[in-house]
């Protein structure tokens, strides 16, 4: 369920691995109350952030999943278990992305880290622009949350604080903590998120490649002044996508248009850019999905979607797989998990 850690050493290909002494370092003189055996099982959506304009403040929950059974073993034991995307590169010891974030939230509330067992099963694709290292993040939070439910209680905002802590920014992590649009932003108190109702006529498509994009590669490229009329410019079509995603779908061509961050990029993933133009060109709302290099169309009917999908092969001559979601509204979850539940 987690990204390969940036400078984690390469992994041997595998199912599962034992770490008995991998376990992340413990707090000194903290208690363990997370019983051993206890198990829970995470949920978390899959997201896109900036949808065009909204440049690392809006972020939309899709109906693609991770999913992960975490439990509480010995102290000092650790086992890692992957299926699906990045089963051949995850790091199996506690440089895991969903390790580390289980061990930044017991460490946050002075707790001990029992051992672990995890089972993941990844679906959300890795490097292509849909969240997947905000969803490990959010997957280990969660995970945490339940195993010391009864004894700790992570609220919202906690939960938000730690993963933007993890992450370094809220715009993915809203969203699959919480499900829906989210507006997030970071104040004097920290990272705040608004969470708003869609159009139920809004319908995502995604376009995913068989290549990947590096976030901070993307970020590189981007320059560290705009002009003012690019700024003005990205301002109203925020304020307008908020309209169309919520009132207004008919609306949502001209609300994704965006000058801060797409066009900077582009060259940097050009069948990227030749497929939202493409698409543009012909009438829908793309956007580069997050950093990329998908693409995400917010059709406004399954009807447009499926033209767009048609129109997509026409455009570019690369392989792009079609996903066809609709919007995730409840955000991540976590429940207590029993052997031979579902």
């Amino acid at each position: 369920m987690s990204a390969v850690p940036n400078g984690a050493p390469p992994q041997t290909p595998g199912s599962l691995t034992h770490a008995p002494n991998g376990a992340p370092p413990q707090t000194p003189g903290s208690l363990t109350h997370a019983p051993a055996g206890r198990s829970v099982a995470v949920r978390v959506p899959a997201t896109s952030a900036n949808l065009g304009p909204g440049f690392d403040t809006l972020g939309l929950a899709l109906s693609v999943y991770d999913e992960l059974i975490v439990t509480a073993l010995p102290e000092g034991e650790l086992e890692i278990r992957i299926d699906g995307e990045g089963a051949d590169d995850v790091a199996r010891d506690s440089s895991n992305l969903v390790v580390r974030s289980i061990a930044y939230a017991f460490d946050a509330v002075g707790r001990r880290m029992p051992g672990l067992r995890l089972q993941a099963r990844n679906v959300i694709p890795h490097g292509r622009g849909l969240g997947s290292s905000g969803a490990a993040v959010v997957s280990g939070l969660l995970a945490a949350k339940g195993l010391l439910e009864g004894d700790v209680e992570f609220g919202p905002d906690m939960l938000l604080r730690l993963a933007t802590e993890l992450e370094g920014h809220p715009d993915n992590v809203a969203p699959a903590l919480f499900g829906g649009l989210t507006i997030a932003w970071v104040d004097e108190h920290g990272p705040q998120h608004k969470k708003l109702l869609v159009h139920r006529g809004v319908s995502p498509v995604v376009f995913v490649p068989d290549f990947t994009m590096s976030t901070s590669v993307a970020r590189s490229l981007q320059p560290l002044q705009v002009p003012r009329e690019d700024a003005v410019f990205n301002v109203s079509r925020s304020a307008l996508l908020i309209a169309a995603l919520m009132q207004s779908p008919e609306l949502l061509l001209a609300a994704t248009e965006d000058k801060l961050h797409q066009n900077y990029r582009a060259k940097a993933m050009v069948e990227t850019d030749r497929l939202v133009r493409g698409l543009r060109d012909g009438g829908y709302a793309a956007v580069v999905s997050g950093a990329g290099p998908s693409v995400l169309v917010l059709a406004d009917g399954p009807g447009r979607r499926l033209e767009a999908a048609a129109l997509a092969e026409s455009v570019v001559n690369t392989p792009w797989e079609a996903l066809m979601l609709a919007v995730d509204f409840k955000g991540g979850t976590v429940r207590e998990y029993a052997e031979g539940s579902t």
